[in-house]
Order: C-alpha cells, then structure tokens, then sequence
C-alpha cells in the first residue's frame, strides 16, 4: 500500500475511531476522497514558501494599484 493509498476498511475504521457511523456502501467512496485530500495535502507541503510573508502581514485597501483598466 502506498502512502496515499487509503482501503476502503480503513476508512470505515477511522471513521469508526472518529465516532462516526459510516454505512458499508459509503467506505470506498470515502476511502477515495481521503486518499484524494492526502495526496492533495502532500503536494502542498512540497511548496516552498520562503520567500512568502505571513498572511498577518497583508492590510486589505493598503495595496498599490498599477493595473490599467
């Protein structure tokens, strides 16, 4: 098994974990969209973002308009 590859029982069982009731005919799809929002997570924490300030650094109206209209 890969590391985004997620089984349709072990989402059922950590929904289980979760509290969460999750119906048979539901655990492949749910295992589907996991696997999906892992993969999708993995990708981000791939991008760098040295250079990026903190988003408390931005002041919505405070931006200088140099775009012609």
């Amino acid at each position: 098994m890969s590391a985004m590859e997620i089984t349709p029982p072990e989402a059922a069982r950590w929904a289980a974990r979760a509290g969460l009731v999750l119906p048979a005919d539901r655990h492949a799809s749910v295992a589907a969209t996991a696997g999906h929002i892992h993969g999708v997570v993995g990708l981000l924490r791939e991008l760098d973002f040295a250079d990026t300030p903190p988003a408390s650094a931005y002041r919505a109206g405070q931006e200088e308009r140099d775009a012609a209209v």
